[in-house]
């Protein structure tokens, strides 16, 4: 009996990070912070801010999709790191529009 809260925790958790990671705000998310770790990587400041501050102005204020982002920063800046040719800032910038099209489309403001 002491095993199975913890257990109905767990599987509850789970179930709600699937549901998360499928849905399409998480994907977009997930792109945004997947530039944002090739910028911290490439050095390029003015991309890292325009990211984070795309994320806290668009995207809800949760925490799954806070870990989203940050495990998709992580993942980039250390794929990056590992030899990875860093893209020139325009093509940055371009992608970076792109990715915050993707997430203003993903969460519409309220009207």
């Amino acid at each position: 009996m002491k095993i199975f809260a913890p257990l109905l925790a767990l599987t509850l958790c789970a179930i709600v990070n699937h549901s998360l990671a499928a849905d399409e705000g998480s994907a977009a998310v997930e792109a945004i912070g997947r530039l944002n770790g090739i910028a911290l990587a490439c050095q390029q400041p003015a991309l890292v801010a325009r990211a984070r501050n795309a994320v806290i102005t668009i995207a809800p204020k949760t925490r799954g999709y806070g870990e989203v982002f940050e495990n998709a920063t992580n993942a980039a800046y250390l794929e990056q790191g590992k030899g990875a040719t860093c893209p020139d800032a325009a093509t940055l910038a371009s992608n970076m529009a792109a990715a915050e099209k993707q997430l203003q489309a993903s969460f519409p403001a309220p009207k």
